[in-house]
């Protein structure tokens, strides 16, 4: 993706001068900027584009590696050496706001002409939330859906216009398209004992009615029992309780599986490497009718509590939320909100991949907010594992998940 040339700064200062409402400093304010972003995503080009306006408040940026953003975050606030800003991962969010280290925006966000709650998806708002207040800013967002090879359905006689509504209708399909012969499985997804598991699971079981406070319904057993079946039946790869989403993924590229569930940070690497027609589909639901949900992914924006510079950093916020209608034309991300149109690519596949992830994104639940979701997750993939694995039957191994969780909250 192209980032916008700094020619175009003079109008992107005019437009943002309202927004800023600083006037310039004899000394700048610094704040300090933490995320994982490289170079060629948002975080390091928004920060250079607003410095570029010369505001007063002059932004330092850091990248940090995915594994060291908890241990770090929380040792740097403890020690007085946080940054005052920084992107964490959504399901980690309410770890730091429950424990008072991310500032309550609520008052900022109400004043503010620029952030404007009403505008985001659902699920990403609810990740920034803790008490009924908001710790955070929704940065960018992904869910996941169901891929499928329309060649591999006409060739079945299958109708490539009707993929798979329900999780039965799920299962007969990958019957059908499930070819040993010629080493091709019905489906490829993720049962990995890590979080992509949780990731990938969690909205069978919320679509069911359970959630991760209730996880051992008779609607999440059938959820888990359906992921038995497919695994018991090999349609899909034994390895699946092993295979990343991206690895998983690439079975289907490469034409060794007829559907996949995945999503949007798929979708040029699909167009590269698929050598057939494929589309896109909402999850499958329990019955027709019944509640959709998904899994929901990427960072939110949060200040840290102990900042010297509160209303600076906020600023700094709303300069980045201005830019949110970049975030897919310049840096192949979703936005977070369900008011900013995404552009076509002009790759017709994809465009109409993207109207289905857009419509999944409706129900895309958070994963929590809890602040130990950590310990709730490993007992959800424990729980994977022991039923896929056939240690425990699918109640059994919830039962099971139910009584940790029960022991994480107390």
């Amino acid at each position: 993706m192209g980032i916008r040339k700094y020619a175009m700064l003079g109008a992107l200062a005019l437009a943002t001068v309202s927004i800023l409402g600083m006037s310039a400093r004899a000394e700048d304010v610094t704040i300090n900027v933490w995320a994982l972003d490289r170079d060629i995503q948002p975080a390091p080009n928004l920060v250079k584009d607003f410095n570029a306006l010369n505001t007063g408040i002059k932004v330092e940026f850091r990248q940090i590696q995915f594994d060291d953003v908890v241990s770090e975050a929380m040792r740097a606030y403890s020690t007085g050496q946080a940054p005052d800003i920084i992107a964490i991962d959504n399901p980690e969010h309410a770890l730091f706001a429950s424990r008072g280290a991310f500032l309550n925006l609520t008052a900022m966000i109400a004043k503010s002409e620029v952030v404007k709650t009403a505008n985001y998806f659902p699920g990403p708002l609810a990740s920034t939330m803790w008490d009924g207040k908001n710790y955070g800013i929704p940065k960018a967002t992904n869910t996941i859906a169901l891929y499928y090879n329309k060649d591999m359905f006409k060739s079945k006689g299958l109708d490539p216009d009707k993929p798979p509504q329900t999780w039965d209708e799920l299962v007969e399909t990958a019957r059908k398209l499930t070819d040993p012969s010629a080493n091709v499985y019905g489906l490829t997804f993720s049962a990995k004992a890590n979080e992509e598991g949780t990731f990938q699971f969690l909205p069978w079981a919320q679509m069911a009615g359970a959630g991760y406070d209730n996880i051992n319904t008779a609607g999440a057993v059938k959820a888990l029992d359906t992921w038995k079946t497919i695994i018991d039946e090999k349609l899909a790869s034994p390895d699946t309780l092993t295979r990343s989403q991206w690895d998983s993924t690439g079975t289907f590229n490469s034409g060794n599986a007829a559907m996949a569930i995945s999503g949007p940070w798929e979708l040029d690497r699909m167009v590269a490497e698929a050598k057939f027609d494929w589309g896109v589909a909402l999850l499958p639901v329990p019955k027709a009718g019944a509640e959709r949900s998904s899994a929901m992914g990427d960072f939110n924006w949060a200040i840290f509590a102990n900042t010297e510079y509160p209303e600076e950093a906020f600023k700094v916020l709303e300069y980045f939320v201005s830019q949110d209608d970049r975030m897919f034309k310049d840096f192949g991300q979703l936005p977070a909100r369900s008011d900013i149109t995404i552009p076509e690519t002009g790759e017709p596949k994809k465009d109409a991949a993207l109207k289905v992830f857009v419509e999944q994104l409706n129900y895309a639940k958070p994963r929590g907010p809890h602040p130990e979701w950590p310990k709730i997750s490993k007992a959800i993939q424990d729980a994977i594992q022991a039923a896929l694995t056939g240690q425990m039957s699918s109640q059994e191994a919830l039962d099971q998940a139910a009584a940790k969780i029960k022991a994480v909250d107390g």
